[in-house]
């Protein structure tokens, strides 16, 4: 009952912002690569089947009705298998004044899928979702809140009205609730640290290195902030998120390395510095270690 409560207090502060969705046809056997995007990305399948390929993950399969959360900055592609809905679904999501990104292959059957940009965090606190580091799914039709919300989000997008854009966040929230709840629930080791986030000591240092990774952060400091000595704040630590607080920081210092070399065109320099890193070469370093490209070829690709 203890975790029931906590698992409550930490999924009622969270937020979630999206950008504009946008229709994804891909007709016949085929592949759309969607590149890395700075900011995870949701994904529910309309219509037809196949996969979403990664760079360094096992495929995920999608079928109707499918809602997956893809990582910031983790590649990935859609795959139409072919063979599989031949027209548009019922919706006609195609009708909305939506960008599309089409590939046409060969044979016949369409997948379609609706595509968005997502940040995730808690209350006055972002970057939570770069704790995210593999994939997140969950089939609407086994949630009657998740498939509710999917309804009532799509006649949202065909029929809009005032308070549209409030609406089709509030809508996406019920989704990710449902999506973390059934995660925590099944025991998803991909959710750990959302578990975590109930130790109020640990939730106050890793906020200090969410609200500023480039900060000169030390074990002291943050086992002073958690209220803990340093062996203890260390091991607590490490059994939360499954690395020590050094490691954890310096992987969030290059995922925030990789959003801002996505989202802005500032200086490798310039970001290195920002998130924490005293030389380029060695940021340079340790994001070919990370993200396996440098800086600047991860940027070239995004």
């Amino acid at each position: 009952m203890a975790a029931d409560a906590d698992h409550d207090r930490i999924l009622s502060e969270l937020d979630i912002h999206a950008d504009p969705f946008a229709v994804c046809a891909l007709e016949g056997a085929c592949s759309l690569g969607l590149g890395r995007s700075p900011g995870s990305t949701l994904h529910y399948v309309l219509g037809g089947r196949g996969r979403i390929t990664f760079q360094t993950l096992a495929p995920l399969t999608l079928l109707p009705g499918r809602l997956v959360l893809v990582p910031a900055s983790l590649g990935h592609s859609l795959m139409n298998d072919g063979g599989g809905q031949i027209g548009l679904p019922a919706c006609e999501p195609a009708g909305l004044d939506l960008e599309r990104h089409i590939a046409t292959g060969t044979g016949d059957g369409n997948m379609l899928v609706l595509c968005s940009h997502v940040t995730l965090g808690m209350r006055d606190t972002h970057g939570l979702v770069d704790l995210l580091r593999t994939p997140l799914w969950m089939d609407v039709a086994q949630s009657a809140t998740a498939a509710g919300a999917m309804r009532a989000l799509m006649a949202e997008m065909t029929c809009p009205r005032a308070g549209r854009g409030a609406m089709i966040r509030i809508l996406l929230l019920q989704c990710m609730i449902e999506l973390l709840r059934d995660r925590l629930e099944a025991g998803d080791p991909a959710v750990l640290w959302l578990r975590a986030l109930a130790d109020p000591g640990l939730w106050q240092a890793l906020r200090r290195m969410l609200d500023d990774p480039g900060a000169p952060h030390s074990l002291e400091r943050l086992s002073e902030v958690a209220g803990m000595s340093r062996t203890r704040f260390a091991a607590r630590f490490q059994a939360a998120y499954g690395h020590a607080p050094m490691v954890f920081l310096r992987r969030l210092r290059l995922a925030r390395a990789a959003r801002l070399l996505a989202e802005t065109r500032q200086p490798v320099k310039r970001i290195a510095e920002k998130v924490g890193f005293r030389s380029r070469s060695a940021f340079t370093r340790a994001f070919a270690l990370e993200w396996g490209q440098s800086p600047r070829t991860f940027r070239k690709d995004a």
